[in-house]
């Protein structure tokens, strides 16, 4: 399901690094970076290694502050420019519009797993017996055994932490997902589950963007290609 009305829209987006160990050496990652994003596409961002792909998506969701241009993100009724957002309407815009399913899984010790699942649902006002319901639905779905459910998943293996933090990053149903390699610590089985339900993401009407180097995730899911050129160390 597509809208002609683009879900995210960036605009001569830069952001640079300075080497200092290097002599204060400049690096420019993302020079005046054009995206738009619609409801239904999955823009998989492509490009060799060190061309700025997981910055760009670190940039997008405010985790690098970007140097110049836009972030233009429908929120509720609102066009939100993140890239110029205070914390505070950062924070309301990642509750209910921009989710980010990361490669690594970063939460408080100690809580049960199926507690940091529904976290992200409980915090945009769901009941908690609804929220702990569709929690038991995606860990189930991702083949995650019932019997970690009330387990902390700080000792389970890569692969299960990852699906963990999959089942979490879809939770809230974000209008708008960002989607960095979901299928690095997976098999092929448990990549396919995690693929079905991103495509069910985007049949949903969810605009997103990923990286995926698993050829058979990317050409499940991408509707089309964005490549980021490789840059160059400046004085």
């Amino acid at each position: 399901m597509q809208s002609s009305a683009p879900a995210i829209e960036v605009r001569a987006l830069t952001k640079s690094f300075t080497l200092h160990l290097q002599g204060r050496v400049r690096l420019a990652v993302l020079d005046g970076i054009d995206l738009t994003v619609r409801a239904g596409e999955c823009v998989v961002l492509d490009g060799p290694s060190g061309a700025g792909k997981s910055t760009l998506m670190r940039t997008l969701y405010g985790n690098y502050r970007a140097e110049g241009g836009s972030i233009l993100v429908r929120h509720g009724g609102d066009l939100v420019d993140l890239a110029a957002a205070p914390p505070r309407l950062m924070l309301a815009v990642r509750r209910r519009t921009l989710g980010y399913v990361s490669q690594f899984l970063h939460v408080i010790p100690r809580v049960p797993t199926l507690a940091i699942v529904a976290e992200p649902m409980r915090t945009i006002g769901m009941a908690a017996s609804e929220a702990g319901d569709r929690a038991a639905v995606l860990l189930e779905r991702l083949g995650l055994p019932k019997r970690l459910w009330s387990l902390p998943p700080a000792t389970f293996s890569g692969g299960e932490q990852q699906r963990v933090n999959i089942a979490r990053g879809l939770a809230a149903r974000h209008p708008i997902l960002l989607v960095d390699e979901p299928t690095a610590s997976l098999d092929a089985e448990n990549g396919e589950r995690v693929a079905v339900l991103l495509r069910e993401a985007l049949a949903d009407g969810v605009a997103m963007i990923g990286i995926f180097h698993d050829a058979a995730t990317r050409a499940a899911l991408a509707t089309r290609l964005f490549r980021l050129p490789s840059r160059e160390l400046a004085a």
